[in-house]
């Protein structure tokens, strides 16, 4: 048969005249013709809508016979049952001339999958947080009724049924649509639902679109019991999230076919979203041979020589003849290997070399007078290189075997002067692979953080002359020196985001064991700290935690005022708790406070104004006489200031560390920097925000919210520094001169994506964007100025969403460039597809 298809789920909405069936699946031809659909019910045709989606899961389980992306479908086949009562369902796929019955259901099949309730709904979590005497609860999930022009309604009750108050955030859920689970006129069915209660009391969550109901009890203790047991950090709550049936199945089979050690190492890799390890993705995603005969066909216009360097040190043989294995199979030709070799006498290793020398002239070698280290021995290689460009290569590990194709390919649009690629790391029989680094576009502080860039490194040899090559004294980390060098006499960077290298794991290699190379760690600070002083930049750098990560601290020469620009609209509470902790917090004092009265209704707010005001000398009010426009009240705000730098914040923020503001201040200062955004926690001390990247949810969207503060998250970012596309105006430092450059914010953005629209216009200007994970902040999201609930504020901001699309369509069709294109934006932050 010529169709391959599969049913996910099916079901018989009964429900009066508004009935329907629902049936989600994939189905595709083998032979690539489109595939169309027809419905029979009780025998004869009728009408359906039908949402074609997007399944990588099946593309990938299923390459070899190449389906259509777009091979899933969400399908809802009306029905009126007091018309007549459907007691017979067939499902045809039609391709050309064949026809295939791919779902039959009899009078008692439907009887068993009707479901007579209106709503659909899921409930992904209560969080209860005290306040006092009291518990603050958070309810989120989503709803839907199937019933056509209803609208959700929620309710808190009380033992005695009467209604609590609460407050109601409707949430836009663009990843069910995407999947086929909503309509696009029902993708505003999430839902955020907080109320105040005692730990004592019961209380009922009713959801309702006034035909069905759905009731749920709340009991702090059992909320709290289950929350512990989620409540774990890093791999282990990526692992209990993905938790199902399915993944539990697998996993026995791992651990049978594996053994305990490798299942529990698998574990910790974490589990994908569609319950596929990487080492599945890779094998579903890497060259094909029939794609690598066409590249070894290809004749370029511009064919460099890239001279590869490998120092070897009594490397194994095996390891040795896969290494230099994986450069004879490259498919693009013109390249030599230059391998310098400090092994001081190995006759096995020597004749190895002899060997592989002798049946390719491509491969050259030198035997060194001694091990003159990682540096001295890479430069025996060095100077061997004929090749326009050099690749530093490892002497135990595997390059890919397109992987100078790829490269070759980029430089065919431009001459640059460094390219990187992807890399993963492979088990030392390569028979594995896992732990990818899907790397951003250059990223200076991602960089200055940690070498990320690692593998496959090629840059022109005509900086390597000019720089010098390796030192010895960066030892262990004089790749990461070498890089410095070679980027600060750059002009051009390029990205090619494939893994093209494999690092080997084995006992004595850094990526199996990283404490094996502790010394590399304070030459890698060195590395740092030459950089700066090279570039005139004053700084402080300081190991963290984590192995071969570092924590630039940027000196705040001649302490600039900072002018703080902050918004208001009553809640002086939260007002005075921002700037109280600005004052007795945060140990940069050189501040102004500009506060932008914007409306206020309460007598009392007034009245603070007047105290602080005369609390405080550098603390000044400023008044807004017109309707809430974020945009618009900033830019008045700066109108008053007098600073060389602006600190944007909302008035329900908090400092938590005392460098808060000094953090954003150094990096600021820098002249390659515009806008800096800091760390936001949640009350709970899970992140707010941690960077903004371009795309989710057809606009932009934060990653690794709900994180616990102290996790690493994906390549550890949430905890470094790094360079996103946005950050967050909610705690945004700006430079004064970017800010001017570029007319400060576009007032059409009255309430959303104001900041992020304003961060791409500094972009624009050549200016960087710097997330600062060392400048922490707690931020009580959203408590001044209300939530987006109504039809209003959704209609308003969907027309600012629109307005973002029409000023940033091409980058947005381009990608982010600090946002690697192998996780599909539709999938969530950081997960592959």
């Amino acid at each position: 048969m010529n169709f391959k298809s599969y049913i996910d789920a099916i079901k018989y909405k009964k429900m009066g005249n508004e009935s329907c069936f629902i049936i989600g699946g994939w189905c595709f031809s083998v032979s690539g013709e489109k595939v169309e659909y027809q419905v029979l019910i009780n025998g004869k045709a009728v009408k359906f809508d039908i949402q074609r989606i997007a399944r990588r899961d099946v593309t990938q389980k299923m390459a070899k016979y190449q389906p259509e992306l777009s091979c899933g479908f969400s399908m809802t086949i009306p029905v009126n049952p007091e018309v007549e009562a459907p007691k017979a369902l067939e499902l045809y796929a039609v391709s050309g001339n064949e026809k295939k019955k791919i779902v039959s259901l009899n009078e008692a099949k439907i009887e068993k999958i009707t479901d007579t309730r209106s709503i659909s709904y899921h409930l992904e979590y209560v969080r209860p947080e005290e306040k006092g005497d009291a518990v603050k609860y958070s309810i989120g999930g989503w709803a839907i009724s199937e019933k056509k022009a209803r609208d959700m309604e929620y309710q808190i009750l009380d033992a005695s049924g009467q209604d609590v108050d609460k407050t109601v955030r409707m949430v836009n859920r663009d990843d069910l649509y995407k999947l086929g689970m909503v309509d696009k006129e029902k993708k505003y069915c999430g839902f955020i639902v907080e109320f105040l209660g005692d730990q004592d009391k019961t209380y009922t969550f009713v959801i309702s679109d006034g035909y069905n109901s759905v009731r749920k009890k709340i009991v702090y203790k059992e909320v709290v019991k289950a929350n512990r047991r989620l409540s774990q950090v890093g791999t282990v709550k990526m692992i209990l999230h993905n938790l199902n049936g399915e993944n539990i199945v697998k996993g026995c089979a791992y651990l049978k076919k594996n053994g305990a050690k490798k299942l529990i190492s698998r574990l910790k890799k974490g589990v994908h979203v569609n319950g596929i390890p990487y080492s599945e993705w890779y094998e579903a995603h890497k060259v094909t041979e029939e794609e690598l005969k066409k590249q070894r066909k290809k004749v370029f216009e511009y064919q460099p020589k890239f001279s590869i360097i490998v120092p070897t040190y009594n490397t194994p043989i095996p390891f040795l003849r896969e290494m230099i294995d994986s450069v004879v199979a490259q498919t693009y030709p013109n390249w030599e290997l230059c391998i310098g070799d400090g092994s001081e006498g190995n006759p096995e290793l020597e004749q190895v070399l002899a060997e592989y020398a002798a049946k390719d002239t491509r491969i050259k070698y030198q035997i060194l007078e001694k091990n003159f280290g990682i540096a001295g021995n890479t430069n025996g290689a060095l100077e061997l290189a004929t090749g326009e460009y050099v690749g530093l290569f490892d002497h135990d590990d595997i390059l890919g075997p397109n992987a100078l194709f790829e490269v070759t390919k980029a430089l065919q649009k431009k001459k640059y002067d460094i390219l990187y690629t992807d890399e993963d790391k492979v088990s030392g029989d390569l028979s594995e692979h896992m732990d990818p680094n899907f790397k951003p576009d250059w990223s200076p502080d991602l960089f200055y953080s940690h070498n990320y860039i690692t593998h496959f490194f090629v840059v022109k040899k005509e900086i390597i002359d000019k720089i010098g090559g390796f030192r010895s004294e960066y030892d262990g980390s004089q790749d990461y020196d070498l890089m410095f060098r070679c980027i600060e006499n750059a002009e051009s960077i390029k990205h090619i985001p494939m893994i093209l290298y494999h690092w080997r794991m084995h006992g004595g290699s850094v990526a199996e064991n990283p404490a094996s190379k502790m010394y590399a760690y304070e030459a890698g600070k060195k590395a740092i700290e030459d950089h700066f002083e090279r570039t005139g930049v004053k700084v402080k750098v300081e190991h963290m935690p984590l192995w071969g990560m570092y924590h630039v601290i940027y000196e705040t020469t001649g302490n600039p005022l900072v002018s703080v620009i902050i918004p208001n609209k009553d809640h002086t509470q939260d007002l005075d708790t921002c700037i109280r902790s600005l004052f007795e917090k945060s140990s940069y004092r050189n501040i102004e406070i500009i506060i932008v009265e914007n409306n206020s209704e309460e007598a009392k707010t007034f009245s603070y104004y007047e105290e602080i005001q005369k609390k405080y000398e550098n603390v000044k009010v400023v008044k807004w006489e017109n309707e809430f426009n974020y945009a618009a009240i900033n830019n008045f705000g700066v109108t008053f200031a007098k600073g060389d730098y602006y600190l944007f914040l909302n008035n329900d923020t908090e400092v938590i560390n005392e460098t808060a503001v000094s953090e954003l201040l150094g990096c600021c200062m820098r002249e390659d920097v515009g806008i800096v955004g800091a760390k936001l926690l949640y009350e709970d001390d899970t992140v707010q925000h941690a960077g903004i990247v371009l795309g989710f949810g057809g606009f932009a969207g934060h990653v690794f919210t709900g994180l616990d503060k102290d996790d690493y998250g994906y390549m550890v970012r949430p905890r470094i520094n790094c360079n996103y596309s946005a950050v967050t105006a909610a705690c945004m430092m700006v430079d004064r001169k970017a800010f001017e450059e570029v007319g400060g914010f576009r007032e059409e953005f009255k309430v959303g994506l104001n900041d992020v629209d304003f961060c791409l216009k500094v972009r624009e200007t050549g200016k960087l964007v710097v997330y600062n994970a060392h400048s922490l902040w707690h931020h009580y999201e959203s408590k001044s100025r209300g939530y987006e609930d109504t039809p209003e504020k959704i209609r308003r901001f969907e027309g600012e969403i629109a307005l973002f699309q029409k000023y940033w369509g091409d980058l947005l069709k381009k990608g982010d460039p600090y946002y690697n294109k192998n996780f599909p934006i539709e999938y969530g932050p950081f997960r592959l597809g």
